[in-house]
């Protein structure tokens, strides 16, 4: 690069040299770094993160080598790096072999990233004296899983770190042990670990607040032993490649667990879910969707009153009564229920839900293909985003969302409305509606008046008629194009001759043509001289009788 090429700009601060063949950091122009924030430099040949003297180092939050051919790095390298505090370091991809002893030595990083390399022991052990709040040394899915043994970790306990990603390793001696260095942790990620159990007596761990233990093989939710990481705030066991037996109670140590993800796990229970979730009162987030079915109680997480938010999405629900299972989740503001084959007829269903906000019933169905104006949907009066997409409703009434006056987004796409269901809606004003891949085929002048008050509006993919029975509203959505999202997609299906052109670029002319004309001045004429005659008629008529 020439030493002008950087001349123009004069604050920069974030610089992208990712895949231009930089083997030299000495081939960076200096002019105008002075501000220079991120250094990004992926995926070059460059071997030495040693900086020219004088390069503006002082900025630097974020250095990024990940993908170049670094091997080695020593003490004089890093001493180019001593003015940058809380600096972001990214060396993944970089098939390290070595770190000079002291290279790293109090020095405080923000993060350090050392994904894919394949001698942790050696970049553990080089790390001695450093402070950083994350440490990556995760694999990837396109390399093979390494074995880890425990002594390879003994390099943490000369350094200090708040949050470590394992990703895709094997321990192949796991104990108790293993872990004596893990101590000070607040974070740590065991994904795609092989663990079938993380061992009991697991000590001195009271500091750690994530647990991430996705893609393993436990058989029982209590082979985490969940006693030995009593401050844990948030847990995901995502994925786990055999099916999760829920247990019962193996969580109730968790008294602070604001966070549970469980999804993708094959958990299914007859009598769900306050046995299981036993205890944790301070739950504020659950995941259990795309899991087996669940038959849930009656207020069936009376255990976590203090829920905000609950996904359980495609699993498929079962009710053990007609009263609602989430009736004491009065701080309940988001509920995924989408794909979860519900009763919709059960009015009761979502009793007790005052503060809602957000529910989603994407691909459930409600009898006869119509949402009434007494269905279950009556009692959310908070409720501000509503999807019901695929749900192959067919009409809503007109009453249907009376009660729901503060939505400001509305999904209807992928059904089979007509034009007369924008009715539902005209008590609301400013809202974002889709309906999207409907049966929508003429909407009457009437209700161009509701569809005026929103904000935007999705119409596409519906089989427009564009003719003149349909003059009115195509009118109005050409003065409104400013409101429609989706509108390269929103187009004619009808008359043949239209079909497939975009609504905005049709051309209608609806007036009386010539021959039109023609018939009407014939006609006029006539019924003139009809009139004439006629008077006449009546005239002689009236003298003769004189």
């Amino acid at each position: 690069m020439a030493e002008t090429s950087l001349n123009g700009p004069k604050l920069l601060k974030h610089l992208f040299l990712t895949q231009t063949g930089i083997s030299n950091l000495g081939f960076i122009p200096m002019h105008n770094l002075e501000n220079l924030e991120s250094l990004h430099l992926g995926s070059n040949y460059i071997s030495s993160i040693k900086f020219p003297e004088n390069f503006p180092i002082q900025n630097l939050k974020v250095l990024d080598f990940q993908n170049n051919v670094i091997h080695y790095l020593s003490s004089e390298d890093m001493n180019t790096l001593k003015q940058a505090t809380n600096l972001s370091l990214n060396f993944n991809g970089n098939d390290i072999k070595d770190i000079e002893p002291g290279a790293f030595h109090s020095k405080i990083f923000q993060s350090l990233k050392f994904g894919g390399s394949l001698n942790l022991s050696v970049i553990l052990k080089g790390l001695q004296n450093t402070t950083t709040k994350s440490l990556w040394l995760g694999s990837y899915e396109d390399t093979d899983d390494q074995d880890l043994t425990s002594d390879m970790f003994d390099g943490l306990c000369e350094m200090s770190v708040e949050s470590i990603n394992l990703q895709k390793h094997y321990i192949s001696d796991l104990s108790s042990a293993t872990f004596r260095c893990f101590t000070q942790l607040q974070e740590l990620d065991l994904t795609a670990h092989h663990l079938r159990e993380l061992p009991p007596g697991i000590q001195g761990m009271k500091a750690l607040k994530k647990l991430v233990l996705n893609v393993n093989r436990f058989d029982e939710l209590c082979q985490i032993h969940a006693a030995s990481f009593p401050s844990l705030t948030d847990l995901s066991i995502k994925g786990n490649m055999k099916k999760l037996d829920f247990g019962a109670g193996c969580l109730e140590k968790l008294e602070n667990l604001q966070k549970l993800d469980l999804s993708h796990s094959d958990i299914e229970a007859s009598d769900c879910c306050n046995l299981q979730l036993k205890n944790l009162r301070h739950l504020q987030y659950l995941n259990l969707s795309y899991n087996e079915p669940l038959t849930l109680q009656s207020q069936a997480f009376k255990e976590c009153p203090r829920l905000e938010g609950l996904d359980l999405a495609f699993t498929r629900l079962h009710m053990k009564g007609p009263q609602s299972p989430f009736q004491n989740l009065h701080l309940l503001q988001v509920l995924n229920l989408s794909y979860c084959h519900l009763d919709t007829s059960n009015q009761h269903l979502l009793e007790g839900l005052e503060g809602l906000r957000h529910l989603n019933l994407q691909g459930n169905h409600f009898q006869d293909g119509s949402i009434s104006k007494t269905s279950l949907l009556q009692t959310l009066s908070s409720l501000e985003i509503l999807i019901l997409s695929s749900c192959d409703l067919l009409s809503i009434d007109k009453q249907a969302f009376q009660s729901l006056g503060k939505m400001n987004h509305v999904d209807l796409s992928y059904n089979s409305l007509t034009g007369n269901s924008i009715d539902a809606l005209s008590h609301l004003r400013g809202i974002y509606l889709n309906m999207a891949a409907n049966n929508i085929h003429i909407i009457p002048s009437p209700l161009l008046l509701t569809l005026s008050q929103q904000n935007t509006i999705n119409l596409s993919h519906n089989p427009l008629d564009c003719t003149c029975l349909n003059i009115h509203f195509i009118t109005w959505y050409k003065e409104n194009l400013q409101k429609f999202e989706g509108s390269e997609e929103t187009v004619c299906a009808n008359p043949p001759t239209l079909r497939g052109v975009k609504l905005s670029d049709v051309k209608l002319y609806c007036g009386i043509t010539a021959v039109g004309i023609f018939f009407l001045v014939v006609f006029l004429f006539l019924v003139t001289v009809l009139l004439i005659f006629f008077i006449k008629f009546l005239l002689r008529w009236k003298y003769q009788h004189i």
